[in-house]
């Protein structure tokens, strides 16, 4: 494979710098454009020391079979300008509907054959990516079937399920205060307990509901979540079977966490950092990579 350092011209002319991951041999080729998860995450979603390098293994997996990737650096990370914590989630959602169509422009693309991955916050624009016309097939990797706000209160109650009751009930009435506190906001940013919190981003996230994009979605549909997640409801899957009007495919696999890492242990974000000195689960890059073959012709 080869890559190629691009840039990507966002509707308000902001230019997200990024990578296009070309196979071997001669072009146009099947593409995929990957999008990761929330926070402040490059083109590999890394996010400082939090080294999840999902960018990477998935490029090097799907041009070992003849596809194509692009990833790019969020606002305000990377190579790329702009204010991470004055961006929004729909900012999110129209930067890559913009590398969608950058993608699916260029002459060494097959503009018929174009996938869309999302992880997490960009399963979720997947999603909304599934019904345009640019788009092939589409694989969501932890996305949830619910509302913003919904997903975030299952996430907080799987998240401290495994605390002392207490400290539970101390925290969880933090959190509730907290979150108030944001939806009333105005501004871009708010302090949370000392740090800078993006609250636009939030805001727009929490009355974000996924239910009516996997409804739209008119491509096949491969979505997994891991059995150990606690961010994402692993029941979800159902609702985006029931959702999805046409092709889909839903796996639930039983030691996958959020990190896209098996892990035989207690599901815990306290075990976060040992799965990230681990690989992406090999097992789940294959059955991507061997579905979207599938359903793009590589």
């Amino acid at each position: 494979m080869r890559e190629v350092d691009v840039a990507i011209a966002a509707d308000d002319g902001v230019l997200l710098a990024g990578t296009l991951t070309l196979p071997v041999g001669v072009g146009p080729h099947p593409a995929v454009l990957l999008l990761h998860g929330s926070g402040r995450l490059d083109r590999d979603a890394n996010a400082g020391r939090l080294r999840m390098g999902f960018g990477p293994a998935v490029a090097a997996a799907l041009a070992a079979v003849g596809i194509a990737v692009l990833r790019y650096d969020r606002r305000g990370v990377g190579a790329t300008a702009g204010d991470w914590l004055s961006t929004g989630f729909v900012d999110n959602r129209r930067d890559a509907v913009a590398a969608l169509r950058a993608l699916a422009g260029r002459d060494d693309v097959r503009a018929e054959a174009v996938g869309v991955v999302g992880h997490s916050e960009g399963a979720v624009h997947a999603m909304a990516l599934g019904s345009r016309p640019e788009v092939a097939a589409v694989v969501l990797l932890a996305g949830f079937a619910r509302t913003g706000e919904d997903a975030l209160r299952w996430q907080a109650r799987t998240v401290t399920g495994g605390l002392p009751a207490p400290v539970r009930s101390v925290l969880r009435g933090i959190g509730n205060r907290q979150l108030a506190r944001i939806k009333a906001s105005g501004g871009d940013v708010v302090r949370v307990v000392g740090t800078k919190l993006n609250a636009r981003w939030m805001r727009e996230m929490l009355v974000h509901d996924s239910r009516s994009d996997l409804a739209n979605v008119r491509v096949p549909v491969l979505a997994i979540t891991g059995g150990k997640d606690v961010q994402v409801d692993p029941a979800d899957l159902d609702r985006i079977r029931e959702l999805v009007p046409g092709e889909v495919e839903v796996h639930r696999i039983p030691d996958l966490t959020h990190l896209l890492r098996r892990d035989q242990g207690r599901s815990s974000v306290r075990s976060y950092p040992a799965q990230l000195r681990r690989p992406v689960d090999a097992d789940l890059l294959a059955q991507v990579t061997d579905w979207l073959a599938r359903k793009l012709g590589a």
